[in-house]
């Protein structure tokens, strides 16, 4: 059953779901290899990357820096006007849709098999959202 699959033709909401985990497994995995092992001390770090407001930054600024192609725009564009049932969590429906938007975009890379793209924008998110901090 290894029949080739057009995950360009999935729904935003799909793609997102899948890059949600998929994010989350990279910047774990990141926090563990930063020396981080404290299961709540990891949780709260973990949020500086996803949380719908980090996400909303990152994502804003990889358009503002002109680092996406027009079909990774187009991704994110589908996730980001996707219509949830779920609302927003301590954040505007503006920010939590453009979140949707970055995590369509991060399952669409890793159903695609993009792995070395997919890497890059997670350094570079990993990178951002720690000059971030630090100012």
């Amino acid at each position: 059953m290894s029949e080739t699959k057009d995950y360009s033709l999935l729904s935003g909401l799909t793609l997102a779901y899948v890059g949600d985990a998929i994010y989350e497994v990279y910047i774990r995995d990141f926090l563990i290899r930063s020396g981080q092992t404290r299961p709540n001390q990891m949780h709260r770090l973990a949020t500086h990357y996803v949380s719908a407001k980090a996400q909303h930054f990152l994502i804003e600024q990889m358009i503002e820096q002109d680092l996406l192609t027009e079909e990774e725009q187009m991704i994110y564009k589908r996730g980001r006007n996707a219509k949830s049932r779920t609302s927003a969590k301590n954040t505007s429906i503006f920010i939590y849709r453009a979140s949707t938007g970055f995590e369509a975009l991060m399952g669409y890379l890793h159903l695609t098999d993009q792995k070395i793209r997919l890497e890059e924008l997670i350094e570079w998110s990993i990178k951002t959202i720690g000059e971030k901090d630090e100012k």
